[in-house]
């Protein structure tokens, strides 16, 4: 176990326009320019209409997120506005922390942008002429792409750099000849093909003409009556409103927030701000949502978000009277006293344990439950998780399930953690070093100690009554989908789905409440993605020891006998102190778990038990079980049951759609209208399972590759965020595009099983392609979908 983790997804992002003398205004950063004059019979361009479908298609598919190409964020009207910036977010060799950056909360003025070095992409003038205004540079980007088109051969030449950390270019308005000259295929889209003549034309049209902009039109009254309701209910002055406020806030800062049952969905975020609900809000920029708002009253206030919804951060979270019911229930009504609130300061702040100490533990670890898949979400789609060295700490592909809150497992947990509570400490930027080896000493002794505690506390529990059926395992009450989970690492991004998705895996965590919050602190509430590097080895060294302890409550399901050797399986290679550490010297339990095994594969044997325990709460929307087509059903049943060494071949996500039409080596001779088109219910992802002898590592991930054991997850609708490839296969043609795959034996093999199958970044097919994805995506899951992310496409 060791190093940096680090990092993952996202933020949002944006778009404008600029205005005189002065360092223009925008929406959300203050009074937007009026339009300028256009010419007689030219029809102005609307940015919501007209401009911002062909952003969101075109640009925001690679500009939409924390480590968006020079933090040009393009998912809102300001982030282009704002402009672009030098300094890249994620950087595992910055010394000393940087100064945040995120869009509507770190600065809310172009002047105060352009102090922190964003440099802007349009002509920052009232009414610019058109030669002017041809020369921003989002303008020359668009010029550049036209005058020098994306190569058709396949792969692009090694002049593309598509490498997750490229140093990237970032030119400047002055800088852009040479930026130019010395790379002319780099305009924009960068890599893929260039946009249509019409999206061209409205994009130069709305550039000459300002880059004018329109507040969106209001949403329906009904919403105004359920902001003030909510915002009502979280600002209440007696102890436990504020207590329960701030533990939500904590938890739901970075979930999309929407109204149930109303029309036209609008979304928000929950905030800190210095102004009462009914004013405009003043947002209070802190790095983390747990530390110090300053002094004087803030309010909690929820704040629409106009960004565009992208796959990789978008974590939905519905309020409505069932949910304010349950917070009651939980937060208001349980009985509890508090002798006073918790304070700000870091070491208490950072510490849920302590902080929350008064809120009882069941209904916090209720609430974490009731929308475990959220929670999850959030691991994945914050910032915290980005690159190889931020997920080579879980395996390619584990099911989670969870300890019912209602168990005697947690009679005395409250007690128990309030003791331990100093052994539950977490990295923060404040106490991180710049030496990985010391922060590891002292986090290995902490958790040392806590896991001689648990020992105890694990040997005093009486759950005989409970194991026989597994009635100690939360089964959701029987509807709750968020009762089982699988987790699928994709190298250097992840996903998290509801159900058990795909074959029996090779390992699997079992959760109680502390993991469940510990996790959630480390990767999300208390990881600071501006921070240097220090803070996210100890990110990465910490969760090491996570992922442990949710193999080792996994392990103690298994028969006694059976606990090491599964444990040297999953380890295979590592160190003995490693393995001490998930089972052996450092904890262990030498008492029968009680579930009455009667086969000689418990792992197994246990997996059908819990599929029978949550019978009615497991999801099956994306197993191949469910496809209603008989045929089609055999037919991606035989893909997914390719094992070993062809599979290394394959990238790690990939969406396959099935077509009762041509596929794409007969596509090229067909009209667009008669192409076949994407039903979301022929659309499937296909998710390589790498194998490893272990992940306890940070480094030499490849030494401990077995490609003998990967395996093929194919899954029903859409797995991921950041696909790698696309493949478009005839229905009539499966059992041929199945062969090929099980036939891969090099890299040759692959590029021309690409160009049999699939819809490769030079395609001119590429754009129609995507828009029908998205098409698809939106239609099977209207709530949960977003865009996708190209930045890491491959170039095969």
């Amino acid at each position: 176990m060791r190093y940096a983790l680090a990092l993952l997804l996202l933020a949002l992002a944006g778009c404008g326009q600029p205005q005189l003398p002065t360092p223009p205004i925008y929406p959300g950063l203050g009074e937007a320019p009026p339009p300028p004059p256009t010419s007689a019979g030219i029809a102005p361009v609307d940015y919501w209409k007209d401009v911002q479908p062909i952003l969101e298609q075109r640009c925001v598919v690679c500009h939409g997120c924390y480590d968006a190409p020079c933090q040009l964020n393009l998912g809102a009207y300001e982030g282009l506005a704002r402009g672009a910036n030098k300094k890249p977010i994620y950087d595992t060799t910055r010394l000393l922390k940087a100064e945040p950056t995120r869009l509507f909360v770190d600065a809310q003025s172009i002047a105060e942008w352009r102090k922190k070095d964003f440099f802007p992409v349009l002509a920052e003038q009232a009414h610019p002429t058109e030669a002017a205004s041809r020369a921003g540079l989002l303008a020359r980007m668009l010029a550049l792409k036209r005058a020098h088109p994306l190569p058709t051969q396949s792969p692009l030449p090694d002049s593309f750099d598509f490498s997750l950390n490229r140093d990237q270019q970032c030119p400047t308005e002055t800088q852009f000849d040479g930026f130019a000259d010395k790379h002319p295929l780099w305009g924009m889209p960068y890599g893929l093909p260039g946009v249509t003549e019409r999206e061209h034309e409205t994009l130069i049209r709305w550039i000459e003409q300002g880059a004018p902009y329109r507040e969106p039109d209001p949403p329906p009254a009904d919403y105004d009556a359920r902001v003030q309701e909510w915002e009502t209910f979280l600002n209440g002055q007696q102890p436990k409103q504020q207590l329960m406020s701030r533990y939500l806030y904590e938890h739901l800062h970075l979930v999309h927030l929407y109204f149930e049952g109303l029309p036209d969905r609008q979304w928000f975020r929950l905030v800190r701000s210095r102004t009462a609900p009914g004013q405009p809000i003043a947002p209070i920029a802190t790095r983390r949502p747990y530390d110090d708002p300053g002094p004087g009253r803030f309010y909690y206030r929820l704040q629409p978000d106009r960004t565009s919804l992208l796959a990789k951060t978008h974590i939905p979270y519905a309020l409505g009277p069932a949910r304010k019911q349950r917070f009651q229930e939980l937060f208001l009504d349980a009985s509890y006293d508090i002798r006073s609130l918790p304070s700000y300061d870091p070491a208490v702040a950072s510490n849920p344990f302590i902080a929350f100490q008064a809120l009882p533990v069941r209904s916090r670890y209720k609430f974490l439950l009731d929308d475990a898949h959220t929670f999850v979400m959030q691991f994945i789609k914050g910032p915290v998780c980005r690159g190889p060295i931020a997920l080579d700490v879980i395996e390619d592909r584990f099911w989670i399930f969870f300890v019912d809150p209602d168990s005697a497992a947690l009679d005395h947990l409250e007690d128990f953690l309030a003791r331990e509570s100093k052994h539950l400490y977490l990295p923060t930027t404040e106490g991180a070093t710049r030496l990985g080896l010391v922060s590891w000493l002292k986090y290995s002794r902490m958790q040392n100690e806590f896991l001689q505690a648990k020992q105890v506390y694990l040997e005093n529990l009486q759950l005989n009554d409970e194991a026989a059926e597994l009635a100690f395992i939360w089964d959701g009450r029987g509807w709750n989908q968020n009762a089982a989970l699988t987790v699928f690492r994709h190298a250097d991004s992840a996903s998290v789905v509801k159900g058990f998705v795909g074959d029996n895996p090779k390992t699997a965590w079992l959760v109680s409440y502390d993991l469940f919050e510990r996790v959630y602190y480390l990767l999300v509430a208390g990881f600071d993605v501006f921070g240097f590097a220090g803070h996210q080895l100890d990110t990465r060294l910490y969760m090491d020891f996570l992922r442990m302890e949710g193999e080792f409550n996994f392990l103690l399901l298994l028969p006694m006998q059976m606990r090491e050797k599964e444990r040297d399986y999953w380890y295979r290679d590592a160190h003995q102190s490693v393995k001490d550490y998930v089972y052996g010297s450092r904890i262990h339990f030498d008492y029968e778990s009680g579930i009455p095994y009667r086969t000689n594969n418990p792992k197994d044997e246990l997996f059908d038990f819990l599929r029978q325990r949550l019978t009615g709460a497991l999801n099956q929307d994306y197993n191949l079980g469910e496809e209603s087509d008989a045929e089609l059903r055999k037919q991606l049943t035989e893909l997914a049951r390719i094992k070993g060494r062809a599979l290394q071949w394959l990238p790690e996500v990939a969406f396959l759609a099935v077509t009762e039409g041509a596929g794409p080596e007969n596509r090229a001779e067909m009209q667009p209208e008669n192409r076949p088109q994407i039903r979301n219910d022929r659309l499937y992802t296909l998710v390589h399972d790498e194998a490893h002898s272990n992940i306890a590592s940070l480094f030499n991930q490849e030494a401990r590759r077995l490609p003998d054991e990967d395996g093929l997850t194919v899954a029903r609708g859409i797995v991921g965020a950041y696909p790698n490839a696309f493949y478009k296969v005839e229905r009539a043609k499966l059992p041929e595009f199945t062969a090929a795959i099980a036939a891969l034996g090099s890299e040759e093999d692959y590029r021309k099983f690409v160009e049999r199958f699939g819809v490769r970044r030079t395609s001119p097919d590429f754009w129609p392609h995507s828009d029908q994805l998205h098409q698809a995506y939106r239609r099977a899951a209207p709530i949960e979908s977003g865009l996708f992310d190209y930045n890491r496409l491959e170039n095969r």
